[in-house]
């Protein structure tokens, strides 16, 4: 095969674990390990992270009453 009919091969990025830094770990990724991933997981359980979004309109039970 000459240089140019070589299919190029891109490394993947070395990512670090979004809670301490430290170089990801490919079994836990995006984490370095299974405490980190537990750790990001509790502050979703607990409501640490939020979406942002538009809050529905309150309902008003007098919109629906029969007269």
């Amino acid at each position: 095969m000459s240089e140019k009919s070589k299919s190029k091969v891109v490394p993947l990025k070395k990512r670090k674990c979004g809670m301490c830094d430290k170089p990801a770990v490919h079994e836990y990724r995006p984490f370095c390990s299974r405490r980190c991933a537990n750790l990001d997981l509790g502050n979703w359980l607990g409501e640490t992270y939020r979406v942002a979004g538009n809050e529905p309109p309150e309902y008003d039970e007098s919109y629906n009453e029969e007269e």
